[in-house]
């Protein structure tokens, strides 16, 4: 969870067309920044009329070839006419630097968000989270880390004590919830016992979901990782617990046509919704000096704020001695 202070200090518009020039490409001098905070994304006009999209990845979180592995899983992905949007390549090349960035460039894809009050919906994204999970156990990321408790949960804890976001009054509370959240964790991994691994989207909410009529596609392959299958699905449940048993079984559904759901992984849910709570403080926390940060998120650090984090985590650590979903 690194970065330099002027990550994307040099980035001007002016660099980001010459960037994409670079490759050969015309520009007609059209640009839009997308909504993105780890790294900088843009639909850039062409001049024959079509448009794409550039990601310029922030320097020092991934390496070349953590990038690369990405890019080849989500080739693998089109490769089967699962719907993921891969890098464009160049020379054989899907990954390019131009100055001190390195950014790679994306067809522009358009859709809405995904109707998860349908059961219709959620079986279908489960065909197709089911086949991208096929896919993915074919082989291991060798470069890529795995999401688990030590990255998720014991790091971003010991980032935060660290760094002093906790106010003082408060340091004291949050750090005896998080214990016993991070205690429950390992409890709920130890009720899963030895689930098994593999590639994984690794951020499969809503918003990076884009539906049209014909369909899902699945895009921002940014944090996938290796971890166990639920983790791309959980985040797309919501609702009371019978609500979220009811969106599982049409999910469940449409995964289990392409591939086995082994059931040990429920008791992961929470887990895994605990870890990505911890998490999430303390990615804002290793961001705050880049100046979209503190812009975006005013409220970090502000007593009311550790305040409700408090509260969450005693709200996941109940929940994680509840019975698992189904």
């Amino acid at each position: 969870m690194s970065g330099e202070p002027s990550a994307f200090g040099q980035l001007t518009p002016d660099s980001v067309l010459d960037a994409i020039e670079s490759l050969g490409l015309r520009c007609d001098g059209r640009l839009l920044q997308l909504n993105s905070f780890e790294n900088r994304v843009y639909q850039v006009a062409l001049e024959d009329g079509s448009q794409r999209v550039a990601k310029f990845y922030r320097p020092g979180r991934w390496s070349d070839a953590a990038i690369l592995e990405e890019h080849a899983f989500t080739l693998e992905l089109a490769e089967q006419e699962i719907p993921s949007v891969p890098p464009l390549s160049f020379d054989g090349r899907t990954l390019h630097r131009h100055g001190e960035h390195r950014f790679a460039l994306f067809e522009q894809r358009g859709g809405r968000a995904p109707d998860l009050d349908r059961d219709e919906t959620l079986e279908w994204l489960g065909r197709f989270i089911g086949r991208i999970h096929a896919v993915g156990a074919r082989r291991r990321y060798a470069v890529r880390p795995a999401l688990d408790l030590h990255s998720f949960g014991t790091e971003p804890r010991a980032l935060l004590l660290a760094g002093g976001w906790i106010p003082d009054d408060l340091r004291t509370p949050w750090t005896s919830v998080v214990d016993q959240a991070l205690d429950a964790v390992r409890h709920a991994y130890a009720r899963a016992g030895d689930v098994r691994t593999l590639r994984l989207h690794g951020d499969c909410h809503p918003g990076n979901i884009l539906w049209t009529d014909a369909g899902p596609h699945f895009v921002d392959f940014d944090d996938s990782r290796s971890g166990p299958a639920v983790q791309d699905l959980w985040m797309l449940l919501s609702g009371e617990a019978a609500e979220m048993r009811a969106q599982f079984a049409a999910l469940r559904r449409g995964y289990t046509l392409f591939r086995e759901f082994d059931e040990r992984e429920l008791h992961l849910v929470e887990a895994l919704r605990t870890l990505r709570l911890i998490h999430y403080s303390a990615w804002i926390a290793s961001r705050w000096h880049d100046p979209a940060f503190p812009a975006a998120f005013p409220w970090f650090g502000s007593t009311r704020y550790w305040q409700d984090r408090i509260l969450e985590l005693r709200e996941q650590v109940a929940l994680m001695q509840e019975p698992p979903l189904i």
